[in-house]
């Protein structure tokens, strides 16, 4: 198999650095990146560590450019193996991989709705893109004038919204949901007159709260406050259906099969990235990549769509997973 037979001059630069500390190659896989896709992450580490030979990963919640800053600092067992993303890595953190000698193999590994939520107690809301935007925009438009931001309650934008303060828990801007957030909501629904690159700016008046990347946070905090919204990705949702309730979007319900289908309007692609240089230096990474995309994980019908993972279509799967074998760098877009 060529993914389990790479290696190269990098690879063999990282195993002779540790040769040379008189150190131990690490033996535990090291998993960063986003808080969206930690679940799966965690789920795939944990079935890896009872089914195989190979100690159960180590996976960390840091937000998707939080782990890709860290996965391209370069190689060695000091810096991670694998990173999670719920967006595309860019261009220029491609370059800077690059820079640092650290090739990054991409893995699509299916979809997810970027989901509006609160607690079951409080009040139904139904929403389009426009309203999100008025209600989070640093700056909105007013009587064809470019204003801060003046609305405080839900109802302020428009009467059929709830008579409440405008309070919402969301991703910092770390993460790959806020980017995601800004691109599918922000930008797609900016208000005329104000400057593209203004159009993802959120306001920081407290209306909006940063909440970190623990999502399972912001489900409790949801709970305690009925009043509130949070802002996550659509696995959450589906996890704590006992304990929250997703706002419709532009009449969409977020649902899976609205998600899977692309009717509903804030969905994206989730991905991780493999660091080719530690393919046969730190043990178990291929290993792991076979048991995330196999078809009783990412599948139609494997263990990931039990927490909400959207799968990817066959056709779709079948070439991820052989670009994985195969090592196949990620390109620029």
């Amino acid at each position: 198999m060529k993914f389990a037979q790479y290696a190269s001059v990098a690879a063999l630069v990282v195993a002779g650095s540790v040769a040379a500390t008189g150190a131990q190659a690490r033996d535990q896989i090291s998993i960063v990146g986003s808080s969206t896709v930690f679940p799966f992450a965690t789920a795939v580490a944990e079935r890896f560590g009872q089914t195989s030979d190979f100690p159960t990963p180590v996976v960390e919640s840091t937000g998707s450019g939080g782990g890709l800053k860290l996965f391209c600092e370069g190689v060695g067992e000091g810096t991670p193996d694998i990173t999670n993303a719920s967006r595309r890595i860019k261009n220029s953190e491609i370059d800077n991989c690059l820079a640092n000698g650290a090739t990054p193999v991409e893995v699509k590994v299916g979809f997810d709705g970027i989901v509006l939520a609160g607690a079951k107690s409080g009040a139904d809301l139904a929403i389009s893109r426009e309203q999100i935007f008025a209600a989070l925009a640093k700056n909105v438009v007013v009587d064809g004038q470019v204003v801060a931001n003046p609305y405080m309650n839900w109802s302020d934008i428009d009467p059929s919204l709830p008579a409440t303060k405008i309070e919402v828990l969301g991703p910092p801007p770390t993460s790959g949901t806020r980017d995601a957030f800004v691109e599918l909501v922000m930008e797609e629904s900016c208000q005329e007159g104000i400057e593209e690159d203004a159009c993802g700016e959120i306001r920081e008046d407290g209306a909006f709260i940063d909440a970190g990347e623990n999502d399972n946070l912001i489900v409790q905090k949801l709970e305690a406050n009925p009043a509130a919204v949070g802002i996550f990705g659509f696995s959450f949702l589906d996890q704590n259906a006992d304990k929250i309730k997703g706002a419709t979007v532009d009449g969409v319900e977020p649902t899976f099969d609205a998600i899977a289908d692309g009717d509903y309007p804030v969905s994206r692609s989730l991905y991780f990235y493999v660091k080719k240089e530690h393919v046969g230096v730190i043990p178990g990474i291929q290993e792991y990549v076979a048991e995330f995309t196999s078809e009783a994980a990412w599948g139609d019908e494997g263990y990931l769509t039990e927490k909400g993972l959207i799968p990817l279509p066959a056709e779709s799967r079948e070439k991820f997973k052989a670009d994985a074998e195969n090592l196949v760098a990620a390109e620029k877009m």
